[in-house]
C-alpha cells in the first residue's frame, strides 16, 4: 500500500508511526514506575498471617531497600492478580493489595495511562485506514496465521462460553466454603485465589509448600530443561564464568549441537529486580544469519523472587512450567537455519511464536524428565508418586478462572483495535469503554477481572501485541494438538525431536505458518485437545481452529 500513497499521506504515516513509538515508550516507562510506586506497605507483621517465613523476610528486605525499616513491602507484579493474595489470611489486606493492583495507571498522577491509551487506539485506527484497512486488527492480522479478526473472534467466543461456565461452577464451590466458615460475605476478586487454594487443598490435599522443595532452580535447569533438550535434540550445555554480564545474577552457557559443534550462547536472567519489567520473555541478542554466518545469542528472562541470602531458590510448579516455556522460545532461536535474518528464529507470526514454547512445557511433567529433576533440595529424595499424582490432578483445576481472566484481556485487546478512528474513547471514557467491551462479549464477571486491565496492559499498548494478545491461546490450540502427536509417536525420542526441529523449528518464518504446522503434524489443528486439557469440553463442541 505504501507505494500507492500520496506524498501527503506518506508524511502523515511517518508522523503517526513516530507518535506511536513515543507513546509506547511512555506507556512502558509509566507502567514500570507505577508498579513500583503501587507496592503495598504493611505496618504490622501480624497483617501478613498466612505468608511463609521466607515471604515475610523478603517483604522486610523489600522495605529496607525502600528505606522503610521496621515495615514490610509487598511488591506488585504486572498482572491483575497478585501471588500473595493466595496466602494472605487477612481479607482487608488482600483487598488493599487487589485495589492497589487495579488502580495502576488510573490515579491521575504522573503515571496515569488513560490519555495514552485513548490516543494509541485512535492513531492506530487512523493509520490502518490510511493503509487501506478497515481497522488496526485487520491490518495486524493480515500476515498472521489467523488472517482475519473474524477467525480470532470465533475462537475466543467459543472459549468464552466454556470458560465462564466453568468459572461460575468454581465460584459456587468457593462461596459454599465461605458460607460454611460463616464468612458472611460474597466472593470478591481478592478472595478468589485464597479460597481457590482452600478448595484445591480440600480436593487434592496439596499445598504449594509441599512441592516447592522438590523444584530447586539449578535442578530444574540442569536436570530438567537442559536434560529434556539433550534427550530430544542431542544438545549439551557448559556454563561459562568468564564473560561480562549486566547483573551479577545473570548466567551464561555455551550450547553444543548433537555433532559437538557450538550452536549458540544461552543467557539466563531468572530473578526479579525493581528495574526489570514483569513477566517472562525470551530475547535474541544475536539472531542466526545465513548471509553472515552468525550464530544465535539468546536469553530467557524470568521474574522469580530472589530468596534471602543463603536460602535455596525454590520454585512453584507454575515457575517450573515457565522455565520450560521460555526455553522453548530459546530453542526456536537456537535451531534457526535460514538464509535471511528477517525470517530467523522467532521472526514468525505472533499467533505462531508462542506455539513451540508451549509445546516445550510438556516435558516438565514427562515421567523421564520429571524423575530426573524433581528431587528434594536437602535429601535428594525424588518427588513422591502420590504427590506427583496430586500435582497432575490439579492441572485442570481452576481453569475456568485462568481461561476467563486471559480471555478478558484478549477480547479487550480486540475491542480497542477493531474500531474506526472516530470510535476511539476519550481519556475520561477509557474505563467505560473497557467495561462495555467486557459486557458485550459476556466477560463482565465481577469475581474474575481481566488478567490485565487496560491501564497496565503492556502487551497491547507497549509490548508489540496490539490486536495480537489472542495469539497465546491460538498457539495453545496448536500446542495441545502437537502434544497429542508426540504422545502418539513415542514421546521423548530423538527422531521426534529431529522431526520437530527439521520441519518446523529450524524454518523460522521462511514459510507460511499453517504449512509448517501441516508439515510437522500432517493435518490442520483442532481446538478439541485444548478444551480437554483445560477440562472445558462440557461447554464447547469440537471445532477446527482454522
Amino acid at each position: 500500500n505504501g507505494a500507492l500513497l500520496s506524498e501527503a499521506d506518506k508524511t502523515r504515516l511517518r508522523a503517526l508511526n513516530e507518535e506511536q513509538s513515543n507513546l509506547v515508550t511512555k506507556f512502558q516507562e509509566r507502567a514500570l514506575k507505577d508498579v513500583n510506586d503501587s507496592a503495598l506497605v504493611i505496618d504490622h507483621v501480624e497483617d501478613l498471617k498466612g505468608l511463609t517465613e521466607g515471604d515475610i523476610a523478603s517483604a522486610a528486605e523489600a522495605a529496607k531497600a525502600r528505606k522503610l525499616d521496621g515495615k514490610w513491602v509487598l511488591p506488585l507484579q504486572n498482572t491483575t492478580g497478585q501471588p500473595m493474595m493466595a496466602k494472605l489470611a487477612n481479607r482487608a489486606v488482600r483487598e488493599r493489595l487487589y485495589r492497589a493492583s487495579i488502580a495502576r495507571g488510573t490515579r491521575g498522577n504522573d503515571y496515569d495511562e488513560k490519555a495514552i491509551i485513548a490516543r494509541l487506539a485512535n492513531l492506530r485506527a487512523e493509520r490502518a485506514k490510511l493503509l487501506g484497512f478497515p481497522d488496526h486488527a485487520t491490518y495486524t492480522l493480515d500476515d498472521q496465521m489467523a488472517k482475519t479478526p473474524a477467525a480470532v473472534s470465533k475462537l475466543l467466543d467459543q472459549m468464552t462460553r466454556a470458560a465462564v461456565t466453568a468459572a461460575n461452577a468454581q465460584a459456587k464451590e468457593m462461596q459454599a466454603l465461605i458460607d460454611a466458615e460463616k464468612g458472611g460475605f460474597k466472593l470478591q476478586p481478592w478472595d478468589w485465589d485464597f479460597y481457590s487454594e482452600k478448595v484445591r487443598a480440600a480436593k487434592y490435599a496439596l499445598d504449594e509448600s509441599q512441592i516447592r522443595p522438590y523444584f530447586e532452580l539449578d535442578h530444574v535447569l540442569n536436570d530438567g530443561v537442559f536434560f529434556a533438550a539433550n534427550k530430544l535434540y542431542g544438545l549439551s550445555f557448559k556454563e561459562r564464568h568468564d564473560l561480562p554480564v549486566y547483573n551479577p545474577d545473570v548466567r551464561v552457557w555455551d550450547v553444543f549441537d548433537k555433532d559437538g559443534k557450538q550452536l549458540a550462547v544461552f543467557i539466563g536472567d531468572y530473578y526479579a529486580r525493581s528495574n526489570k519489567r514483569g513477566g517472562a520473555w525470551m530475547n535474541e541478542y544475536v539472531s542466526q544469519n545465513g548471509l553472515l554466518g552468525t550464530h544465535p545469542v539468546v536469553a530467557n528472562h524470568l521474574n522469580i523472587p530472589k530468596p534471602s541470602q543463603g536460602e535455596p531458590t525454590l520454585l512453584t510448579f507454575d515457575e517450573v512450567s515457565t522455565a520450560f516455556h521460555e526455553f522453548g522460545h530459546a530453542l526456536h532461536g537456537m535451531f534457526s537455519h535460514v538464509t535471511y535474518p528477517r525470517f530467523a528464529g522467532t521472526n514468525v507470526p505472533l499467533d505462531f511464536v508462542e506455539y513451540p514454547s508451549q509445546v516445550n512445557e510438556m516435558w516438565a511433567t514427562w515421567p523421564e524428565v520429571l524423575k530426573n529433576y524433581a528431587k528434594h533440595y536437602k535429601t535428594g529424595e525424588a518427588l513422591p508418586q502420590a504427590l506427583l499424582d496430586k500435582v497432575l490432578a490439579t492441572q485442570k483445576f481452576n481453569q475456568g478462572f485462568a481461561t476467563t481472566e486471559y480471555l478478558g484481556a484478549a477480547l479487550l485487546d480486540q475491542a480497542y483495535h477493531q474500531i474506526k478512528p472516530d470510535q476511539a474513547p476519550s481519556a475520561d471514557k477509557v474505563l467505560d469503554f473497557e467495561a462495555a467491551a467486557l459486557k458485550k462479549v459476556g466477560l463482565d464477571y465481577a469475581p474474575v477481572p481481566p488478567r490485565y486491565r487496560s491501564t497496565y496492559f503492556s502487551h497491547t499498548f507497549a509490548g508489540g501485541y496490539s490486536a495480537g494478545y489472542y495469539a497465546y491461546i491460538w498457539s495453545e490450540v496448536l500446542d495441545a494438538d502437537s502434544v497429542e502427536w508426540f504422545k502418539q509417536n513415542g514421546g521423548l525420542k530423538r527422531e521426534n525431536g529431529d522431526h520437530f526441529r527439521d520441519t518446523l523449528l529450524s524454518r523460522g518464518g521462511s514459510e507460511d505458518a499453517m504449512v509448517l504446522f501441516k508439515n510437522f503434524s500432517g493435518k490442520e489443528p483442532y481446538v478439541q485437545p485444548l478444551l480437554e486439557r483445560r477440562g472445558l469440553t462440557a461447554a464447547a463442541p469440537a471445532t477446527a481452529a482454522k
